[in-house]
């Protein structure tokens, strides 16, 4: 028996692979496709974006080097570990409802707990590039990955769950499904999948176009729809209003994507050739709790909503990274009563205001009057700095906290990336995914009390480059801040902080 089967191999299940082979458990992870990769996985199809707090999760774990390589960014602008105040935007910052954020406009200083670190703000990246630097990292910890395997059955009880893929069975004490937006394992575990009905097909296909003039490059919100003309020859993506009625009804021929493309960009452009083509909605939907018994969903396995804004392979990286240490924990029997409930509690509200994202985006977007109003007065705002900043602090990531239930503002926020006078960062620190205890007294005050968590957490004492003005800071193996003191701050605070999130001292 497996300690956790994941069904579903791509970035969320294997990140979440990954995280549990690093902390000792036993784990099999299934994939329905019999190979790795697809042009629905490589350039310019497979094409995603990934913000901050991903990038950050990677370097945290020693692969952000290796994903930069596999992604083929060999020329990242570097960040001044060593400057003053908050350190410039590396990379894009995003767009929304198509109308794209000048990065210029983004007020740093108004970032909460920004510092300098090598991860950038984000970069262009591939389906194929991220599975592939996360199944090298999975297998060499142990992981088992069995592709070509379809999963038809799922029984759970007090002391297990039984995975069925035809003739064969996988039994484990838990069960994770990450087996993307028609989730086999979330229908067959009897989730609650709740929300709302789409207003629009869309549409993503490599086409071959006879006047490839017509169409202008980057994002186009026109009268009916939307349309883009991405980067890749022939890569074109578009947005029609029709209620949700085409998608997967039928195969999107060549003649009915020729008609929307017209329809929507207001041209007579000609499709010479389809090469490749899908098509999407807009449906928002999400499950009403991530877990049920011994069964649990993370990324699009617990929500699925549109692909506006690049939120959903984030979002996902981000479920894998909160769920993977709780549920070692709870595996190796040391987790603290309800800590694997919190993932539930934690994540389920990300989800929900994506979902929300998504559907404030749809809405700006619409071609009726209605839309067009609102997509005026959004614009407007967004040409604002405070506009600005409010939407890149939303599509990063950055504006996430949890409420772990202090008022202190770090607490619940995704650590800065702290460096000690010595050179040491909080980054390096997280390598072997434990949590951290900061200690920036010259004394080493908390140096005995971490030491009743010695397996768990990894001690560091000295003075930082910029501690923000606190005295020391526990941070969650996912990066999440769970204590942070003053300069004058309270041991036993520490220690209540600590017991909460890994459980009893071993004195």
């Amino acid at each position: 028996m497996h300690d956790v089967v994941i069904v579903g191999a791509g970035p969320v299940g294997l990140f979440l692979a990954c995280e549990l082979g690093l902390a000792g458990c036993s784990v099999v992870v299934l994939e329905r496709e019999p190979e790795p990769g697809s042009p629905w996985r490589s350039d310019p199809l497979g094409m995603r974006g990934l913000f901050a707090a991903s990038l950050q999760a990677f370097h945290r774990r020693g692969m952000l080097h290796p994903l930069l390589t596999a992604s083929g960014v060999h020329d990242a602008p570097g960040a001044d570990l060593d400057a003053d105040g908050p350190p410039p935007l590396r990379g894009g910052v995003g767009h929304f409802a198509g109308m794209v954020l000048d990065p210029a406009n983004v007020d740093l200083a108004a970032l909460p707990f920004r510092l300098p670190s090598p991860a950038p703000d984000f970069t262009m990246t591939s389906l194929a590039a991220i599975e592939t630097v996360l199944s090298e990292r999975a297998t060499g910890l142990g992981v088992e990955i069995r592709r070509g395997v379809t999963v038809s059955a799922l029984a759970q009880d007090d002391e297990g769950v039984v995975v069925g893929a035809g003739e064969h069975e996988y039994p484990a004490r838990w069960v994770v499904g990450c087996d993307g937006g028609r989730s086999t394992v979330r229908r067959l575990a009897g989730f609650e999948f709740v929300g709302t009905e789409p207003r629009f097909t869309g549409y993503t296909m490599v086409a071959t176009l006879a006047d490839p003039e017509k169409l202008r490059p980057g994002i186009h919100l026109t009268p009916t729809g939307m349309y883009l003309r991405m980067r890749a020859e022939g890569h074109i993506g578009v947005m029609d209003f029709d209620g949700g009625a085409f998608d997967r009804s039928q195969p999107p021929t060549r003649d009915h994507l020729q008609t929307v493309l017209r329809r929507v960009s207001g041209t007579d452009v000609t499709l010479s050739e389809v090469h490749f083509a899908s098509s999407f909605t807009d449906r928002a939907m999400q499950t009403t709790t991530y877990r049920r018994r011994r069964v649990l969903l993370a990324g699009d396995a617990a929500r699925i909503h549109s692909p506006l804004g690049g939120q959903g392979l984030n979002t996902g990286l981000g479920d894998a990274l909160n769920l993977g240490w709780k549920l070692a924990a709870t595996v190796h029997g040391h987790a603290p009563d309800g800590l694997l409930d919190t993932y539930t509690r934690e994540r389920h509200p990300v989800g929900a205001r994506v979902l929300d994202w998504s559907r404030a985006q749809v809405a700006a977007m619409s071609p009726d009057p209605h839309g067009q109003a609102l997509q005026g007065l959004i614009r407007d705002l967004i040409g604002t700095r405070d506009g600005t900043t409010y939407v890149f602090e939303k599509v990063s990531g950055s504006s996430i906290r949890h409420d772990l239930g202090s008022d202190q503002p770090l607490v619940g926020r995704n650590a800065p990336d702290f460096r000690l006078a010595d050179g040491t960062c909080l980054a390096e620190l997280m390598h072997d995914g434990r949590g951290v205890v900061l200690d920036f007294s010259a004394e080493g005050r908390l140096r005995d009390a971490a030491a009743d968590w010695h397996n768990r957490l990894c001690y560091a004492a000295g003075a930082a480059k910029n501690d923000l003005g606190l005295g020391a800071v526990l941070v969650r193996p996912d990066g999440i801040v769970a204590w942070a003191g003053d300069r004058a701050f309270d041991r036993k605070a520490f220690e209540r902080a600590a017991g909460q999130w890994f459980g009893n001292a071993q004195t």
